[in-house]
């Protein structure tokens, strides 16, 4: 629980308290010394890993446009991973994302690790059901993949010099992950929340849909978590900096560089003298009655965000256009509409109603499957036949089917957002369209096709451009300069050396909070300390508390209990060992990166209805303040002022009153895990009970969580969720009755399905 005064948190009644360049392929540690955490760090090269969390990733046949989340971003990271691991600098690259073993995918993505080169491995980490999810429904479980992902890398036997998140999902565990391990964070937002939230409401869609269908308030709170947390973001435009990231609380453009995405082009180049495609790519000839007419080529998937609807209402509502070229949609790969998503199916239902309605038919093909190797021969027929590419996308961050359409000689005619912004700036091959004006798009479309000098001139733009400044050669060196700058910026801090412990022995230990869980039921508590005692000394104890560690040591001495192996304190702020109260430094070190408490008081004293708490509760690593409810704004609000002011911290709010602010790295839960992956104790063997919403971090994941009877309201949210138990006993005998569901004492048991 949060600090608060000690009258305060003391009450039983209260709810608040306050080498070889080639890397092994099997776990094998790296050569060189070792960190604070019993990882091995080298010299032989760069170790860098990259998290991309949902969709359906694998090193070939990638899937794209099967459903919303299996697109350009897929496809991205894994090319980034091989052209990583091309580089002679680097040892390995791990690109890690969520394993997925289901009967209606392939058993390709229940595959736990696959190479994709000699020292890069797509590895797949269990995630909440082994079942393929939505990536708005997996906020819930990424506790869980950021536990997982510490046991890879210390089978690996070696830190990470860079930890890369890919989207909100990703940003969230990878600043649980940098933090931990005090590695630097690079994080790549891709499909930014707020510009799609505002894309959607000028649609019309209502805010309470948009929130209920995308849960875009937590993806929101994840990007300000990673820009949070990040040394550095890489956008691929000038104008998502500029435009979509400043709307951020968190945006700091110091820390931002732009490094346009990588095309592969061996396979993506224009049509030779002579060339036909033998056969035609997907037998477009069904569909089209003049099919040497030029080609006006889309190629996305089935969502909304793509915008397909404007461009058929365009090339419907324009008969010259009709009669000057055909209309090809690559949307996706489909075999029954009425089987899938709500959202592709939507999208599709509406593209074949408006093929209907203005009577398309044998002008526009729209194939239901495609193959990855088809891609490259659709640009190059459709530049040979004297075609454009379109993406009329109402946002578009990257624009990689830009790029590959730019390399094959084929013209591009694009959404005035994001990516393409800078494409046709560095390519001078196409023109650039508001993606909501349907009339205009058509009469573009139209100038576009019939004169063939400026189709000429900006097919030969396109391929020299592309080869100048999208190449994955030109991608890996930039992003490399960049990485290796801030490296030597990061002077990382070896964590200090532990004091004497049995610690490093320990095969499980038991972290409770204090009032209200481990104290309120003497005979209770006396029973689950002896039994800790004939347990022996593989058994560890230890309390994560709000309190202060004066007033720990006081209380626990009130009650009788022995000093615990280690004592979390002051809201996660303060780890200490043993009898001597040993300070952990390595912590403290941790704790420092971008915490400025000198501002903070000013900075809040801005708005009404914060004070200071008095000197005494306050710490090196905690600045608290007393909160009135009928006057303080919201901890929304809190947060916002505080990222406004370029003051990165984590706020918590107890009993309603008490708010404490503390470094973004720091909590009670994050300090259960710096301990487990220093100590090396595995996060699935640690039991933690806990009785109030102030302990929910600590409870998930993957440690083995225990809610006590006497809970609070606040923790009914985690009911059904793995790994968290509600005992009916309260106080220790809830910690008891915990222990005994679990084995904890004897073999611990294996949770793989919701419990309470």
């Amino acid at each position: 629980m949060t600090a608060s005064p000690d009258s305060t948190a003391t009450s039983p009644a209260s709810c608040a308290e306050s080498a070889s360049r080639t890397p092994p392929t099997s776990p094998s540690p790296a050569s060189g010394g070792r960190d604070g955490a019993g990882l091995s760090t080298s010299d032989a090269g760069l170790y860098l890993m990259l998290l991309s969390i949902h969709g359906l990733i694998r090193g070939h046949d990638l899937e794209l446009g099967r459903d919303a989340d299996t697109g350009g971003q897929t496809k991205y990271v894994v090319e980034l991973t091989r052209a990583l691991a091309a580089h002679p600098r680097i040892w390995r690259v791990d690109l890690l994302t969520r394993l997925i073993d289901d009967p209606r995918v392939d058993d390709d993505y229940s595959s736990e690790q696959e190479p994709v080169a000699e020292n890069a491995f797509i590895t797949r980490i269990p995630c909440g059901p082994r079942r393929y999810l939505r990536k708005e429904t997996l906020w819930t479980y990424l506790d869980g993949f950021a536990d997982n992902a510490l046991l890879h890398i210390r089978r690996v036997g070696r830190l990470p010099d860079v930890i890369h998140s890919h989207y909100a999902d990703a940003g969230y565990v990878g600043a649980r992950l940098a933090g931990l391990l005090g590695v630097p964070l690079v994080h790549t937002g891709h499909s930014l929340g707020r510009e799609k939230k505002r894309r959607l409401l000028v649609q019309g869609m209502d805010a309470e849909e948009i929130e209920k269908t995308y849960n875009m308030s937590q993806r929101i709170e994840a990007e300000e978590l990673a820009m949070d947390n990040a040394a550095m973001v890489i956008a691929s435009t000038t104008q998502e900096v500029e435009k979509q990231y400043s709307v951020y609380d968190n945006y700091q453009p110091q820390s931002m560089v732009v490094i346009p995405p990588g095309v592969a082009l061996d396979r993506f180049y224009p049509p030779r003298r002579g060339w036909f495609a033998t056969p035609d790519p997907l037998e477009l000839g069904r569909f089209l009655r003049e099919p040497r007419r030029p080609m006006i080529l889309a190629l996305a998937r089935p969502d909304e965000r793509k915008n397909i609807a404007t461009l058929l209402h365009a090339y419907g509502q324009h008969p010259r256009l009709q009669r000057a070229a055909n209309l090809v949609l690559i949307a996706g790969i489909r075999d029954d509409i009425s089987a899938m998503e709500r959202g592709p199916r939507a999208v599709l239902n509406e593209i074949l109603l408006l093929i209907d309605r203005y009577d398309l038919y044998g002008r526009v093909a729209c194939p239901k499957h495609h193959h990855a190797d088809d891609v490259p021969l659709l640009y190059r027929l459709a530049a040979k036949r004297g075609g454009i590419f379109v993406n009329p996308a109402l946002t578009e961050p990257f624009g990689l089917t830009l790029i590959e359409a730019a390399a094959s000689g084929l013209p591009i005619v694009a959404t005035e957002d994001g990516g393409p912004r800078d494409i046709i700036a560095h390519c001078r091959n196409g023109v650039l369209i508001d993606p909501l004006d349907h009339a205009r798009l058509g009469d573009v479309l139209y100038a576009a096709i019939s004169n063939r000098r400026q189709w000429r001139r900006w097919a030969k733009n396109g391929v020299a451009g592309a080869h100048r400044r999208f190449s994955w050669s030109s991608h890996v060196s930039r992003y490399l300069s960049e990485v290796e700058k801030l490296m030597k910026k990061w002077r990382r801090k070896r964590p200090a050396a532990a004091p004497r412990s049995k610690l490093p022995t320990l095969t499980r230990i038991l972290i409770t909070d204090i009032d209200n869980t481990l104290i309120g039921d003497r005979a209770a508590l006396q029973t689950l300390l002896e039994r800790m005692r004939r347990h022996g000394e593989k058994l560890g104890f230890g309390v994560a508390t709000g309190r202060r560690l004066e007033s720990v040591a006081r209380v626990l001495k009130e009650w009788d209990v022995p000093t615990p192996d280690v004592l979390i304190t002051s809201v996660g702020t303060e780890i200490h060992y043993g009898k001597r109260l040993e300070p952990d430094l390595g912590y403290q070190d941790h704790l420092e990166y971008r915490w400025a408490p000198q501002a903070l008081p000013e900075v809040l004293n801005e708005l009404p209805g914060l004070r200071l708490q008095a000197a005494v509760e306050q710490r090196r690593f905690k600045v608290s303040f007393l909160l009135d409810p009928g006057k303080a704004p919201s901890v929304r609000v809190i947060k916002k002022q505080l990222r406004r002011h370029g003051i990165h911290a984590t706020v918590v709010l107890s009993n309603g009153i008490y708010l404490d602010v503390i470094p973004v790295r720091a909590s009670k839960g994050k300090a259960i895990r710096y301990i487990a992956n220093k100590w090396g104790i595995p996060i699935d063997s640690i039991l933690v009970a806990g009785d109030s919403g102030n302990d929910e971090e600590m409870l998930t994941g993957n440690t083995l969580g225990v809610v006590v009877g006497n809970h609070c309201e606040e923790l009914k949210v985690l009911r059904g969720q793995e790994r968290v138990y509600f005992a009916r006993g309260q106080y220790a005998l809830g910690i008891l009755e915990g222990v005994e569901f679990y084995n904890f004492f004897d073999d611990i048991n294996s949770i793989h399905e919701s419990v309470g």
